[in-house]
């Protein structure tokens, strides 16, 4: 890359380039008129009623965050820890417990970008992108869902371009504290590429709640009824090869009232 290829921008050069993304955004994509840019911001969040069985609230975990603590990367980071720090931004949090709040559903599931379980390393790093560089964001969204005695909480979680199935915990420094959620992460269709056969949890000896890990391609297949949620890890063997098998890696099922992971 060369030196030139980035410049420095003024705050008013940062703003046009916001305000053209996002113009560009909203024609290129297939996204609803209530999606329509204002400026340099985009309404992305919303609800989704599935009848009286699933409540999806559609979560903008980009726009609205306070920049990472200490900087990208996986760092030690007190400042993580900071009450105030939001990854959802004041109004958009407000709207989910208040959302959480009415029980429309069976299920109430989050659909968003990033990891949300905690996962730090042997050295207490971890990645300032996810919800571990939010972590008073996270706990005020977890305890918010307890205090609202929502019944089945459900995270569902890309852009990790791994797999993964997590169990939410009360206390994440005690790995006996109550699972009071669920988090299922899909795998990247072909970023990565054929990645590798290792089912072993990254991490797993100081995050005894990640309980499912792969990095393989393809997809999460989730079926969900008034008893049960039913979540197949789908993967191919190589992206690589046309025409691939396509196997069940892992299956676990959510039982209604029960959160954490039950393998099949």
């Amino acid at each position: 890359m060369r030196a030139d290829s980035s410049p420095a921008l003024t705050a008013a050069q940062w703003t046009a380039r916001r305000t053209a993304a996002y113009k560009a955004y909203y024609e290129n994509l297939p996204l609803r008129p209530a999606s329509l840019p204002n400026g340099n911001s985009i309404p992305l969040y919303r609800r989704i009623r599935w009848g009286r069985l699933a409540t999806f609230h559609m979560l903008d975990t980009r726009q609205f965050r306070d920049d990472q603590a200490c900087g990208d990367g996986w760092k030690v980071c007190a400042d993580a820890d900071l009450p105030a720090r939001s990854l959802t931004g004041p109004a958009q949090e407000a709207w989910l417990l208040d959302g959480l709040a009415q029980h429309y559903g069976t299920w109430d599931i989050l659909g968003q970008q990033v990891f949300f379980a905690r996962q730090f390393d042997a050295a207490g790093a971890a990645s300032m992108d996810s919800w571990d560089g939010y972590r008073g964001s996270r706990a005020r969204i977890q305890q918010g869902w307890r205090d609202r005695a929502v019944r089945n909480p459900l995270v569902l979680t890309g852009d990790v371009h791994k797999s993964w199935a997590n169990e939410l915990k009360a206390d994440y420094a005690n790995p006996n504290s109550a699972t009071i959620g669920t988090e299922l992460v899909c795998t990247s269709i072909s970023s990565g590429g054929d990645g590798s056969t290792t089912t072993t949890v990254p991490n797993a000896a100081t995050n005894p709640h990640l309980k499912f890990y792969s990095d393989r391609r393809g997809y999460v297949r989730t079926t969900i009824s008034q008893a049960q949620v039913r979540a197949d890890f789908r993967a191919v063997g190589a992206v690589t090869e046309h025409g691939a098998a396509v196997s069940t890696l892992r299956s676990y099922v959510i039982q209604d009232g029960l959160p954490g992971l039950q393998q099949v």
